[in-house]
């Protein structure tokens, strides 16, 4: 992990219409490191999330991106400038095969030789993708379409990758293999992350440094092993989680019963 700022987001204020949705965030984000962004629904975070894609436009604030800064630019823009979103929901495209969604990954370039070799990267990260490419996404399980949403954004040759709520929906056996892959892909391809995350645990496992937001401000911060050993991290996020998981084991005992 290098010491050089990639992505640097100060003082940036977002809205919906009336309503501020992101009040004054400023974080940084450093060339091959992990940065997760902590938070309950409602927080900002994707809102944050969008706001660096482009996809909504800061009214106060800058954010910088290899020093230069990225307001009002438009959002192909930003993809051809290294940054690739991986939104929340997966939003493969479902009536078109896993092949096809790779290749509209790499839609800002023209290398097609290298647009090959990094189509077989992704399958040795994702084998169940090269053995389903043929396949309409629509008919792959969640866990197969977010390895392919993973795999679409890597398409791009990202600088920084954007992950919004990677573990949404899916059993913890496949988030603990789809963490593991960006873990590995972080170290082996030296990919830079932004991840938003309610899942505090995992989210902070992977990252190097953390944020939490709350009614769209930054409250907290830190390394992210220090965040995670944090009183109101595991009192709030972790706590919270260990009782849903202590629902889910109770409620599965009950079905079981009768």
């Amino acid at each position: 992990m290098s010491d050089e700022i990639l992505l640097k987001i100060r003082n940036v204020e977002s809205y919906y219409g009336p309503i501020m949705a992101i009040r004054g965030v400023s974080l940084d984000v450093r060339k091959g490191s992990i940065v997760t962004v902590l938070g309950a629904n409602g927080a900002g975070k994707t809102t944050l999330m969008k706001t660096v894609s482009g996809v909504m436009e800061p009214e106060k604030g800058t954010i910088t991106f290899e020093g230069e800064e990225l307001q009002k630019t438009e959002p192909h823009k930003i993809v051809e400038r290294g940054i690739v979103h991986v939104p929340e929901g997966r939003e493969v495209f479902p009536l078109l095969s896993v092949n096809e969604n790779l290749t509209l990954g790499g839609f800002t370039r023209s290398d097609k030789a290298e647009i090959e070799r990094d189509r077989e990267m992704v399958f040795s990260y994702f084998p169940i993708l090269k053995e389903r490419r043929n396949q309409e996404a629509g008919f792959l399980s969640g866990g197969q379409q977010q390895m392919l949403a993973i795999g679409r954004g890597l398409m791009a040759r990202p600088k920084i990758m954007l992950l919004d709520e990677p573990s949404l929906g899916l059993s913890p056996l496949l988030v603990q293999e789809i963490f593991g892959i960006l873990k590995r892909l972080n170290e082996e391809q030296q990919v830079t992350m932004m991840l938003v995350e309610q899942n505090a645990k995992v989210a902070l496992d992977l990252a190097h440094h953390g944020y939490v937001m709350e009614i769209g401000r930054i409250v907290m911060q830190g390394e992210a092993d220090k965040l995670i050993e944090s009183e109101d991290i595991q009192n709030f996020y972790l706590g919270v989680q260990e009782e849903g998981q202590r629902e889910e084991r109770r409620w599965k005992r009950k079905k079981t019963w009768r």
